[in-house]
């Protein structure tokens, strides 16, 4: 009976405490207002690399933030996230964090919490972001600091009761959570088997989706058909198929598309970097209109060549570039706008750069950007607002260093290549590849990691090098690069 009154009283006073310091749904969104614009994909898109890596933790984010509203859910199993967050005033004095020329910067943080509120404010004081408007969503609730503290039991059973009882001690399972760290046997250990299952399941999608490509790239003459996002095999093959329709309908507007590259991406027109880009979300009508105007594209391209040229030519034969893995997806013609705007402040600033005395080093064009930069890659990254005397000072000062890293660049991808066909190889995977977002150093790095590893799970899998650890709809196994 003692012990049964104890039970009771338990009982009582914890669903007290959930109550008083529970959030529901909708609130935790509204709390989070401030966070989702710090980190928002949309305010990316001059950075793909940074609004990849907070598109896929986001994801992370809210199936986290959904089970923790599933009636009964206890999971005790960390979730490291890793969002870039925008600078909220730039060169502000008050952020200690330290911001990158861009405007923001990265933050890491570990969820391991039960209850939305105690996760909401986590997520805000991770990225410094003011939790002062959560007390207006619950009036029970408390600064930070007093949440965590709210936690603890307001009686402490002795641990007798939970043997006794069965009953779990929560101190003891949050701090267990808390050791837990995930590592790559235990992820493959627990994942291998549902991957195997979605791989075998998508085999013959596979199948048609290269026999597809390999038939319209034939049949088009075309170099290469790509996609911009990592949409399944499915959404790709129902892709190809509505262009293979186009082709036997219309058959007359596809004669100027010789030796080019088609783009599966989010808008349709022409990129900058010279591809043919088809909507994922538009009709045969808005593709048709692209395919008919492609000769007005080229002409476009060639004037964008031109200008390219003559920022060259002012700039001692520095060589302007487009790098797509690193680079927004523009349209050609808001990249020759951005062009055209850059030529005419430098014609009209006539910089004294000797000809050709920068030949070989290379540079790209950024319109959010305050102040030049140096890529490790060896390009100059250039704002088009920046004042010419500042990026004459800037480019002589770290003309050597470009060099150098160009040179380095090289290296690293002739080892970047070996690794990856030595790990494919070692490991006997199907494909080993991974995603924009990761630099050739640290894939370098989780290659030579890998090597050193006994891995039996991965044999004939599709592994991708990521900043998650996640399986994909089509048994794609994603690893950390830094995965331990």
């Amino acid at each position: 009976f003692y012990y049964f009154v104890r039970l009771c009283l338990d009982k009582i006073l914890l669903q007290c405490i959930l109550q008083s310091r529970t959030l529901s749904g909708a609130d935790a969104i509204n709390a989070l207002r401030p966070f989702y614009f710090a980190v928002h994909p949309d305010f990316f898109g001059q950075h793909p690399k940074e609004r990849e890596v907070n598109e896929n933790s986001l994801k992370r984010l809210n199936g986290y933030l959904e089970n923790l509203q599933k009636p009964g859910f206890r999971s005790f199993k960390p979730t490291q996230l890793t969002f870039y967050v925008r600078e909220r005033e730039p060169n502000s004095s008050n952020v200690q964090e330290s911001f990158s020329a861009s405007g923001f910067r990265a933050v890491s943080f570990t969820l391991h919490t039960r209850d939305l509120l105690s996760t909401v404010l986590d997520i805000l004081n991770s990225c410094s972001l003011s939790t002062e408007h959560v007390q207006s969503l619950n009036v029970n609730s408390q600064p930070h600091k007093e949440a965590k503290s709210t936690v603890n039991r307001p009686i402490k059973w002795d641990k007798t009761y939970y043997s006794f009882t069965g009953f779990k001690d929560p101190e003891e399972e949050l701090e267990q959570a808390q050791r837990v760290e995930t590592t790559l046997l235990s992820w493959l250990d627990d994942n291998e088997a549902s991957a195997v299952k979605k791989l075998k399941k998508s085999l013959p999608l596979r199948k048609e989706l290269e026999r597809l490509k390999i038939e319209l790239s034939h049949e088009l003459q075309l170099s290469d058909i790509r996609w911009q996002r990592s949409w399944g095999i499915a959404h790709r093959c129902s892709q190809l198929h509505s262009l293979g329709r186009l082709v036997q309908q219309r058959p007359e507007i596809l004669e100027n598309v010789k030796g080019r590259t088609v783009v599966f991406t989010d808008r349709s027109g022409m990129s900058a970097a010279g591809h043919i880009m088809l909507g994922t979300m538009d009709v045969h009508h808005h593709w048709t209109k692209i395919f008919e105007r492609l000769p007005n594209y080229y002409k476009l391209q060639k004037r964008l060549l031109l200008l390219e040229d003559r920022i060259s030519q002012l700039l001692g034969g520095i060589q302007v570039i487009y790098i797509e893995e690193l680079q927004p997806l523009l349209t050609i013609e808001e990249y020759f706008e951005t062009l055209n705007s850059f030529y005419n402040k430098l014609r009209d600033s006539r910089l004294p750069f000797h000809p050709r005395s920068l030949r070989g080093l290379q540079m790209i064009l950024e319109s959010d950007r305050y102040a030049p930069s140096l890529h490790e890659l060896g390009h100059f990254m250039i704002p088009t607002i920046c004042d010419p005397a500042a990026l004459q000072w800037f480019i002589f000062a770290k003309a050597q260093e470009a060099r150098e890293n160009l040179k380095r660049k090289e290296e690293m991808m002739l080892t970047e290549k070996e690794l990856i066909n030595t790990s494919a190889e070692r490991f006997s995977l199907d494909r080993l590849y991974k995603e924009p977002s990761v630099s050739s150093a640290q894939m370098i790095d989780c290659c030579k990691r890998l090597l050193e590893e006994s891995l039996p799970y991965l044999q004939g899998m599709h592994l991708c090098i990521s900043h998650f650890y996640s399986v994909l709809q089509d048994g794609d196994l994603c690893i950390p690069w830094n995965w331990k």
